[in-house]
């Protein structure tokens, strides 16, 4: 292929996934399943306009990196620190339930297999795209509601993030197991000095970036060098550590997200995203999702995963959660508020289809949960509160 042709298939991705994020977005579906169903559409299984080459790989995973960048970016400290041990309770809980949940589904369905097993890791990595957490439209629907500041809002918020960071770690170890030299110690090793590294290595860059954002406010400067020490993470973190890059690039984002121009450096990473890198790694996932394979045995799955995965987050989040002294009311609103799957199950997912843990055509499970998590979990929520109003005004 001539080099100058990439930039027809850039082009295509870019049209196409735009048009059809705009399209989701009229139905109030999120943007990236949108462009999902863009790459599938103009990818080989359809009408074959684009094909997965190294140059738009290689793209993609730039575009997964930045946007674990721009997730670590946005995290808040501060509130993680205000909820502390309820919120990490219910994170661990809503990593551990569908953990579990996913990987006996796996093994229920297709056999049990050994410990060790390559078809073992494969079983635990379902269960791993199970644990991510999308806030975003939980957010989105609490706001509408009026409802994101109160100790549920506070609550859901702090878990979720929490929980990615949990889920990031545990995808950390499973793709450590699968390599063949790979031992239990050797990869709790190498996470653990990973993070000592992030610690030391973090808090001495945020102190740098905190003088330079005093010296140079609101300058340019300061997301270009941003970007520099996102890379700089995201490799040494697969160089040295043997780490998931993108497990890089999300501490990179977390040592920044405390400086007083954090949301200056999300603004310029998200011009990026949102124009060429974003669309090109979510297109890319329907590049990969082979559906000349998908049969009745797929599809059943498909809707099992997604059935086991919204239910193991409600009951993981929501017993915890009344464990803890929160009514049942506020417990079950917990629960349905973690249920949402967005960027990071495709992250997460994309990274497994990588290293041979997961095959293209599971992607159709991943992206039928996306969808059914994001319109069933405003409506439920809203369906929760009013019942709660309706009692308030029976009451009085």
């Amino acid at each position: 292929m001539a080099a100058y042709e990439i930039f027809l298939s850039l082009a295509i991705i870019i049209l196409f996934s735009k048009v059809f994020g705009l399209l989701a977005k009229k139905i109030h579906a999120p943007e990236v399943v949108g462009e999902i169903l863009a790459g599938i559409i103009i990818g080989p299984s359809v009408l074959g306009l684009v094909s997965l080459s190294d140059f738009i790989s290689q793209m993609a995973e730039i575009g997964v990196v930045l946007l674990m960048f721009s997730a670590g970016l946005g995290t808040n400290l501060k509130e993680l620190m205000k909820t502390g041990v309820k919120a990490l309770l219910i994170a661990c809980c809503g990593v551990f339930v569908p953990l579990v949940g996913g990987t006996l589904l796996y093994m229920a369905y297709y056999g049990a297999s050994p410990l060790g097993s390559t078809e073992f890791y494969e079983a635990v990595f379902i269960g791993v795209i199970m644990t991510a957490t999308s806030v975003s439209i939980t957010v989105q629907s609490l706001r509408e509601l009026g409802k994101l500041k109160t100790t549920v809002g506070t609550t859901v918020l702090s878990a979720a993030i929490i929980d990615d960071v949990i889920g990031i770690i545990v995808l950390t170890f499973v793709i450590g197991f699968k390599s063949g030299d790979s031992n239990v110690g050797h990869v709790a090793l190498s996470t653990v000095l990973f993070f000592v590294f992030s610690i030391i290595v973090g808090f001495l860059v945020y102190l740098l970036f905190k003088w330079m954002d005093k010296r140079w406010p609101h300058t340019r400067r300061l997301p270009i060098w941003s970007l520099a020490l996102c890379f700089i993470m995201a490799y040494s973190a697969e160089k040295f550590f043997g780490i998931a890059d993108i497990t890089g690039a999300y501490v990179a984002g977390i040592i920044l997200c405390s400086i007083q121009d954090h949301d200056y450096i999300a603004q310029k990473m998200d011009i990026n995203s949102y124009m060429l890198f974003g669309p090109i790694f979510f297109a890319s996932i329907g590049l990969r999702t082979d559906i000349s394979n998908f049969d009745q045995s797929i599809l059943l799955f498909s809707v099992l995963f997604v059935i086991v995965a919204l239910i193991t987050k409600i009951i993981g989040c929501g017993l915890i959660a009344k464990a803890m002294k929160y009514s049942w009311a506020d417990s079950l609103k917990i629960g349905v508020g973690m249920m949402t799957r967005g960027e990071v199950a495709l992250i997460v997912s994309q990274k497994g289809l990588s290293v041979g843990l997961v095959s293209p055509e599971y992607f159709t499970a991943v992206i039928l949960l996306i969808v059914a998590s994001s319109i069933l979990t405003p409506v439920v929520l809203k369906l929760l509160y009013a019942q709660e109003s309706s009692r308030v005004h029976d009451v009085e």
